[in-house]
């Protein structure tokens, strides 16, 4: 009858339709002493990598430094007939006689900055409250009383802060012996890198050619971000010094300087920047100097955005702007400055591992299936 199911009588039945069987068995002995041996593995290695901690943050400093001076050590070694140790000691040279310039035209001038801020701020005062919108605030709030007293206390301030000379011995000989050793790993990791790097490929076998890629693409993105970054910090602060020469804000190269100083740190330091000069331009001719500070930095920022970054940087990092909020907290919480300017080249080199990794992984998938 048209009704009955059939019977099958013309083939075998169809092995899809038969229910699927899992079966539960106990791990074996082998099984249960090899997870137990991982186990214990990972958990010593977290623990050495935690008591080595400070000597993992000194070795990936310096392997991100060498990845920002390898390029020019490699230009320079091929049109140079000298040897690469002497390029690379010439390149601390500069570097060190560039810090010291800097804390030449800084430092002192910053000290006379503050003590000049002190002694003339009541006739700062005075001059604000000519302005009729910050007199009928003043009046309500007493903002200059409070400015004035503030101002006052600044040397005491910063002799306070100059107090104890004992714990600032300790840390300066501490950090002079990181930088010793940062540099040492820096000259070896310029020096010797090619050597240590395809020592470690040829253990790779078959995927060596894959790898080397992949360390190329690393080594690319890192130097031309941060040798991208020096660039566009030179030329904010290059175009600092000139726009407050021109308004007259006295010290106009030591507030440059600053300026190019935060414009290295990501998101943020540009502002910061910003904000410090914006309150130095008050004593002059307020409040045009400020407004025209003000309008500068922003058309400024937005020229560095659109014109200058993609310019300079030959490849783009196209890190996530999520990610790159988050690396640049993380970093700052765990290197202070020094964290937040290394956070984007270190999200990029992840997100570059995490995109072979998965490229790889997408391939092993679909080649049986194909």
């Amino acid at each position: 009858m048209a009704d009955q199911p059939s019977s099958h009588e013309d083939g075998p039945p169809i092995a899809s339709n038969a229910p699927a069987v899992v079966r539960i068995a106990a791990p074996s002995l082998r099984g249960v002493v090899r997870i137990l041996l991982i186990t214990v593995a990972c958990a010593i290695a977290l623990y050495l990598a935690w008591r080595v901690r400070g000597v993992i943050r000194l070795v990936g400093i310096s392997l991100f430094l060498a990845l920002a001076i390898n390029p020019i050590v490699d230009s320079a070694d091929r049109h140079l007939r000298v040897p690469r140790a002497v390029i690379i000691l010439a390149i601390y040279v500069l570097l060190a006689a560039g810090v010291a310039i800097v804390g030449d035209v800084v430092v002192p001038s910053m000290v006379k900055e503050v003590g000049q801020l002190s002694h003339n701020a009541p006739q700062y005062a005075h001059d604000l409250r000519r302005n009729a919108t910050f007199r009928r605030y003043d009046n309500r709030y007493h903002i200059s009383p409070k400015l004035v007293q503030d101002a006052r206390r600044l040397p005491q301030e910063l002799a306070k802060l100059a107090g104890p000379l004992k714990q600032v011995t300790v840390e300066a000989l501490s950090f002079v012996g990181q930088l010793i050793t940062v540099l040492a790993l820096t000259f070896l990791l310029v020096l010797h890198g090619r050597d240590y790097v395809n020592m470690g490929l040829s253990l790779t076998g078959a995927r060596e050619e894959r790898y080397r890629r992949l360390l190329k693409e690393i080594n690319s993105a890192v130097a031309d971000y941060m040798l991208g970054n020096i660039v566009i910090s030179v030329l904010a602060t290059l175009a600092t010094w000139i726009v407050l020469t021109i308004l007259g804000v006295p010290y106009s190269l030591s507030l440059a300087f600053i300026v190019g100083f935060f414009d290295l740190i990501p998101l943020v330091g540009a502002t910061l920047g910003a904000i410090f000069v914006a309150l130095a331009t008050i004593t002059v001719h307020f409040p045009l100097a400020t407004i025209v500070w003000v309008a500068f930095i922003v058309v400024w920022q937005r020229f560095e955005d659109y014109v200058v970054q993609p310019f300079v940087y030959r490849r783009a990092l196209r890190v996530n702007p999520l990610v790159t909020i988050v690396s640049v907290l993380a970093g700052a919480e765990l290197l202070g400055i020094l964290g937040a300017l290394m956070a984007i080249p270190t999200a990029a080199v992840i997100q570059i591992l995490l995109r072979s990794w998965w490229s790889s992984r997408s391939h092993a998938t679909t080649a049986p299936a194909s």
